[in-house]
């Protein structure tokens, strides 16, 4: 069924996603996780428009999993306070929003929570070099 050169890059594509999330910050994970799912919606949409009913399930099944189970358990919520609340109650709304656009079929709901998951990303990498800068002086401090 498949070629071997199909299942040496397959290998490979596994093998190069286990390495960037095992030597990925934890900043780095959750960029990692608003661009997967992003992804799983752009998936979602493109098969909500060929009307392939069962694949946009599973994508946007996948979108919520990464929002519920990555994004939002991901919250600290004592040390976040009410940013973490907030993000803890936006991650909610969209989960909803997904539900709705698989039930609905209704691609601008897709779109919505596309926009607040890029939104959200663009922030998350705009506050990059301070956390860095922050672990910099962190790790220096504790090497003392």
């Amino acid at each position: 069924m498949y070629s071997p050169g199909h299942a040496g890059a397959s290998a490979y594509a596994r093998v190069g996603l286990q390495t960037g999330v095992t030597g990925a910050s934890p900043h780095r994970l959750i960029v990692m996780l608003y661009q997967g799912a992003r992804q799983a919606v752009a998936q979602a949409r493109m098969h909500l428009q060929q009307g392939n009913v069962e694949a946009r399930g599973i994508a946007i099944g996948k979108a919520i999993s990464i929002v519920e189970t990555g994004l939002q358990q991901a919250l600290n919520k004592e040390a976040g306070g009410e940013i973490a609340e907030r993000l803890d109650a936006l991650y909610t709304y969209m989960t909803h929003r997904l539900l709705e656009a698989n039930l609905r079929q209704d691609e601008r709901l897709l779109v919505e929570v596309d926009g607040l998951l890029a939104t959200l990303e663009e922030a998350w990498i705009g506050i990059g070099p301070e956390v860095a800068q922050a672990a910099a002086a962190n790790a220096a401090a504790h090497a003392i």
